[in-house]
């Protein structure tokens, strides 16, 4: 898969790991896209490093999908964690 595949499989993620994971987030949708982006990356890169399944080259591979979105809900669950409700302040 290229970048622009990953960018897109990041974006779907994203509002994946949104609706898994309802609530305000401090950066609201624009971060919360970037960090489904990142979490497309950095899913795919755990599973290929550590979990010893490598990411498939095609789009529509489940365990592809099921790493971006976990790497999605780890980096908006990390972030709300430090940042918190700042919208508040």
């Amino acid at each position: 898969m290229g970048i622009v595949s990953w960018i897109i499989l990041g974006l779907l993620a994203g509002a994946a790991a949104k609706l898994l994971l309802p609530g305000r987030d401090p950066g609201g949708p624009i971060i919360t896209t970037l960090i489904g982006i990142a979490g497309a990356f950095v899913g795919g890169w755990i599973s290929a490093r550590w979990l010893d399944r490598p990411i498939a080259n095609h789009f529509y591979d489940g365990a592809t999908w099921a790493a971006a979105i976990g790497g999605s809900l780890v980096l908006l669950v990390i972030y709300r964690i430090l940042f918190g409700n700042s919208r508040s302040r």
